[in-house]
């Protein structure tokens, strides 16, 4: 493994920093004291990263997208991750599961994502299947050649801004030999498509302006082309989309992490107590020496997870590595942070309460720590038949 970026990918991560930077950061105050992005701010963003090429990088290019290579696309998420995820979102990552569109869903869904001229977002969890997702409860009825939704979805992720929605259900049972098993099935469903209604969620202390939103379904009726994929094969087809979405974790909360540190070190050189520098006293110098040890060890992790994608191993293992020490090693330094500035870390003139708030959520979702743990010792002991 090269450990040296190419000119190519320095290239990306100085262009991506230079606009989070520019762009971004500015409007994150507005963000985090009103809870909104404007329409208006969001056509913005969206306008000038088309105008940079760097719209849909995570997309075949045959099909207009950037077509990065999974670490160059590891390396933008991490500096994309810098900035507000409410303001980031509109940097435009279809979800790469819309690749599996097939026919007039092509253009209707994926081209058009990739043009940015629609935004998607997706509808797994439910108030009482989370993690466990072959345990939700929404369903889908068969009627002619249409399918009748009913049930309800929760801390689904900017669908307040979506044009539509990739939406799992269950579509009946099979027997196995460990019992019934529930065939789930994914859904491409139209904002103000009749019998599904989209309400705002919760308030959450994490990501101010990044929603979490509710959908309920009564009698949503949708016909048999909007399947994605193939009707029962919807949880395959999730796991494989999973692996993508948790590496984003990882690598965003490096780049979080790295904005802290980089605050925390500027402070300990330039603050002075006792008459010299806060960073020449060990009980400060240590912790940026803990911070940023463990800032590069996930960030080697992430990208060694990426890397394997890239050759075309198996990642499985590695990604979940990445995202459960990436997102706890956020938490940890960002606390540092805080503690390296004393009373003001907690002000909100500084990112940093929002960048420790922000970090709690991330051990939570897209797989918590547990189901990361789950996966990881499941990969080491399979092999020995245990």
């Amino acid at each position: 493994m090269d450990f040296g970026l190419t000119d190519e990918q320095e290239l990306i991560v100085r262009t991506v920093r230079n606009f989070v930077e520019r762009e971004l950061y500015p409007l994150e105050d507005e963000v985090e004291r009103t809870g909104q992005v404007p329409p208006e701010v969001g056509r913005e963003i969206q306008r000038k990263v088309k105008a940079l090429g760097f719209y849909a990088p995570n997309m075949p290019a045959e099909l207009g997208g950037g077509g990065l290579d999974r670490v160059t696309l590891t390396l933008l998420e991490r500096e994309l991750g810098r900035a507000s995820m409410a303001l980031s979102v509109y940097w435009g990552r279809p979800s790469e599961i819309l690749v599996a569109c097939t026919g007039e869903q092509k253009e209707r869904y994926l081209i058009s994502s990739i043009k940015g001229d629609n935004i998607d977002a997706l509808a797994m969890s439910e108030p009482g299947a989370g993690s466990d997702v072959r345990g939700m409860s929404c369903t889908a009825r068969r009627e002619g050649d249409d399918w009748v939704i009913n049930g309800t979805k929760h801390f689904i992720s900017h669908a307040d801004v979506a044009d539509f929605i990739i939406v799992f259900v269950a579509t009946g049972e099979d027997a196995t030999a460990k019992g019934s098993k529930k065939r789930i099935t994914c859904f491409l469903i139209d904002r103000g498509t009749p019998g599904m209604e989209i309400r705002h969620g919760y308030s959450s202390v994490s990501h101010r302006g990044y929603h979490n939103c509710s959908l309920f379904f009564e009698n949503c009726r949708v016909p048999s082309s909007q399947i994605l994929g193939v009707e029962g094969t919807g949880f395959d087809v999730a796991n494989t989309w999973l692996r993508g979405t948790r590496l984003t974790v990882a690598a965003t909360c490096v780049g979080r992490a790295r904005r802290a540190f980089d605050l925390a070190l500027a402070y300990a050189a330039e603050r002075r107590q006792f008459g010299k520098q806060i960073g020449k006293f060990q009980g400060v110098s240590f912790q940026l020496a803990d911070m940023v040890t463990e800032i590069d060890a996930a960030d080697y992790l992430t990208l060694a997870a990426a890397w394997r994608l890239d050759q075309n191993l198996d990642a499985n293992r590695e990604i979940s590595q990445a995202k459960l020490y990436a997102s706890e090693m956020l938490a940890r330094v960002t606390d540092k942070a805080i503690q390296i500035f004393g009373g003001m870390g907690l002000m909100n003139e500084l990112p940093l309460e929002r960048l420790w708030r922000d970090a709690r959520v991330e051990r939570i979702w897209d797989g918590t720590s547990e189901i990361q743990r789950h996966i990881i010792s499941r990969e080491l002991l399979r092999p020995l038949g245990a």
